[in-house]
């Protein structure tokens, strides 16, 4: 009742204001949390990190990693803080954040705003050390060498997480999706995975990619991430299609998220993970906002999923709903692990 009461004052509130309000709620323990949840079907291993349950946060929300302590005890199994880039960033002119309440959705023009590395530094070297926490590198706009600048955020920010997440797929960066193409994806990586092997213990390195690709350029991705040795994929991040939608402000420039981005993201998830032949861990985000969708993700190819816009919508205790409703799923279906259910799906999908 008072999670509920609290998204009804909320909603009242710009967006972005809204969003800083909740932020501010969790730091202050006026959130109710569920604190861990697992079971032995839950119990997740992405890319060598021991999950509680696959269900994660994803970046966008915790931008600044400040409140990874109480996002710890929300339910998540693993949470992705960011995206940081070296310098601080302003961001892109407000209103920059936009709900479309009749489609369950959003969409988001920031352009990477964050505090940069150095504000960033000393959260994450406070974060609580029992939870799975990563971070999403991001390039100054204004960078003469954007790739360089993966490789300097996690140099310098490394040595404090569990996972680092390569951002190129923003829409709101202007030029940024270009560095998907094939050779400058494979000069991006090296540079990042060098930074990686030089600190103090490894860390996995994951991409993120954009659900509005073709099927050449996933092949592309594909091919790269296998021969550079990326440990898992993220497929995706926001669209910049706006089929379907209802609500009024559809039309606004930017990224759009939520629940009319799942069917986009699930079919290049599925192809995705007939393209890498199972051999590299996925992480499914777009559009979830239930057990049944996390599910789904799971069966069409995801090892691990990923969540933000729903939470727009239901409040920050969704993470432990899904997760004990994706508990019941895998109960349901005879599954005693989240690994044996995935790409049990997959081909509808295709």
């Amino acid at each position: 009742m008072l999670e509920r009461a609290g998204l009804a004052l909320l909603r009242r509130v710009d967006p972005e204001r809204a969003h800083g309000l909740a932020l501010t709620a969790l730091r202050t323990g006026l959130v109710p949390l569920p604190g861990r949840v697992t079971s032995d079907r839950l119990k997740t291993d992405l890319a060598g990190l021991g999950l509680d349950n696959p269900v994660g946060l994803a970046a966008g929300f915790d931008k600044n990693a400040e409140a990874l302590g109480p996002l710890s005890r929300a339910g998540f199994g693993f949470l992705e803080a960011g995206a940081v880039t070296p310098r601080p960033q302003p961001g892109n002119p407000r209103p920059r954040l936009f709900r479309l309440a009749e489609d369950r959705a959003a969409i988001n023009r920031f352009g990477f705003n964050n505090a940069g590395m150095e504000a960033v530094a000393p959260r994450l070297a406070a974060r609580p050390r029992d939870a799975v926490i990563g971070l999403n590198l991001g390039a100054n706009k204004d960078s003469a060498d954007r790739a360089a600048d993966y490789a300097t955020v996690l140099s310098r920010l490394g040595a404090d997480l569990d996972f680092a997440t390569v951002n190129v797929s923003s829409p709101n960066t202007e030029r940024l999706r270009d560095l998907q193409g094939r050779e400058a994806l494979a000069g991006l990586l090296a540079g990042v995975l060098a930074a990686r092997d030089a600190l103090p213990a490894r860390i996995p390195v994951f991409l993120k990619i954009a659900p509005d690709l073709d099927d050449a350029a996933l092949a592309d991705i594909a091919a790269v991430a296998r021969e550079t040795g990326v440990d898992a994929i993220v497929a995706t991040n926001t669209t910049l299609a706006r089929d379907g939608l209802t609500a009024a402000t559809a039309a606004e420039a930017g990224g759009l998220s939520g629940a009319p981005l799942f069917d986009r993201a699930t079919r290049v998830l599925a192809r995705l993970s007939q393209l890498t032949r199972d051999a590299i861990p996925l992480i499914g985000v777009g559009g979830i906002g239930s057990g049944a969708d996390a599910y789904a993700k799971i069966r069409a190819g995801a090892s691990a999923v990923q969540l933000y816009t729903a939470l727009v919508y239901d409040g920050i205790g969704l993470a432990g709903r899904i997760a004990r409703d994706l508990d019941a799923h895998l109960e349901r279906d005879g599954f005693a692990s989240v690994a044996e259910a995935v790409g049990t799906g997959r081909a509808a999908w295709l």
